[in-house]
């Protein structure tokens, strides 16, 4: 597949959904020969009782991110046939991912994943496809969560 400009953006966050969005991008980058980045974002810590705590902290999130984006780097070699680009964050999820977007013109699609409880299809999907909408240059695509490996394989 000759290589092309596709970028695919997944967000790493905790949730078990985020596995099908992660599958999802790489399929598609194998497929299209794009590849797929990774934006993991820090919450900063409430803890400001003491600077050198609130530090030692916000270090531990930071290589616990690296280490994590680290491990997802091999995965997404082995699925995609490239190594992502890596991205760690600090701040506020929804505009630390909208302000990356607007800086990497690279950046060609969001994928994110839909939790399908009830609980709604999580905080950041709900506010990208409702009033922040406008604020994305790029498609978003939105994959359910409970999709199988063989139903992503299928679709992709």
């Amino acid at each position: 597949m000759p290589e092309s400009n596709r970028v695919f953006l997944v967000v790493v966050d905790d949730s078990d959904e985020m596995r099908a969005a992660l599958m999802f991008a790489c399929r598609r980058a194998r497929q299209t020969g794009g590849r797929v980045a990774l934006l993991r974002v820090i919450e900063p810590t409430e803890y400001q009782h003491f600077a050198s705590i609130g530090n030692l902290m916000r270090a531990e999130a930071r290589q616990n991110a690296e280490t994590l984006l680290e491990r997802l780097a091999t995965e997404v070699n082995e699925m995609s046939g490239q190594l992502p680009v890596l991205y760690v964050r600090e701040g506020n999820p929804r505009e630390q991912l909208i302000a990356l977007i607007d800086e990497d013109p690279q950046i060609s699609i969001l994928v994110l994943a839909a939790d399908t409880g009830s609980n709604g299809p999580g905080p950041l999907i709900s506010a990208l496809t409702g009033k922040f909408i406008g604020k994305l240059r790029v498609p978003l695509t939105i994959v359910p969560g409970n999709l199988t490996e063989a139903q992503i394989t299928a679709i992709t």
